[in-house]
């Protein structure tokens, strides 16, 4: 696969739209090699591959790294716990199985109520993707609105907490170790060959034209 063609959006995309499930590489992989990428064109292409292949593994890293910096304040965990969380719900998989069982565990309790928290119907365009006419509901509300509220909540957490200027610096410290090592981690032959067609072919703009 050419991921120097993979655009930014296609990419972000497919990370929103891939299986939240899928569990981490091994550390040995992870952690096995490393070169200096020879260009600007080879560093943008590995890079893109090295996000997506090594996504899982990212995210536990800059969890880790915010859940160590605030081991010692409960209160900024907790906010970065919600933090993680709403970053969680962009992804379309998470955010599914999440309204699914917050709808399941209303539905025990009062089957009227889970009937109102259905999402509305919306019509598909003709000759568009489901993923761009599609919006993702929890409890029958747009996602957007969750992301928002947690994400508000972490923030006022934070502050409450003291730990704005820590969060500022865990983020940077995981963010920057994740980009050194997707700059840096050669692609294995797996993560070459791997072209998760069936993963991408429906972020691929224009695709339902081929």
């Amino acid at each position: 696969m050419d991921w120097g063609s993979v655009t930014v959006e296609d990419l972000v995309d497919a990370l929103q739209e891939v299986d939240w499930t899928s569990p981490p590489r091994p550390l040995n992989e992870f952690f096995s090699r490393f070169t200096v990428p020879r260009s600007l064109s080879k560093w943008n292409s590995r890079a893109k591959c090295n996000l997506y292949y090594y996504r899982t593994n990212y995210f536990i890293i800059i969890t880790f790294i915010l859940g160590l910096a605030f081991v010692r304040n409960p209160l900024a965990l907790l906010a970065a716990i919600l933090a993680g969380f709403s970053i969680a719900l962009f992804n379309d998989s998470f955010a599914i199985t999440f309204n699914e069982k917050v709808t399941r565990t209303v539905r025990q309790f009062s089957p009227h109520l889970a009937a109102k928290l259905r999402p509305p119907v919306t019509p598909v365009i003709r000759g568009r993707s489901v993923r761009r006419t599609r919006m993702i509901h929890i409890c029958g509300r747009p996602r957007w609105m969750f992301v928002l509220l947690f994400s508000a909540a972490s923030t006022l957490l934070w502050f409450v907490s003291c730990g704005i200027l820590t969060v500022i610096w865990a983020l940077l410290i995981g963010l920057l170790s994740t980009l050194l090592h997707a700059s840096f981690r050669t692609p294995n032959l797996k993560a070459r060959l791997n072209t998760f067609r069936e993963e991408f072919r429906a972020v691929w703009r224009n695709y339902s034209d081929f």
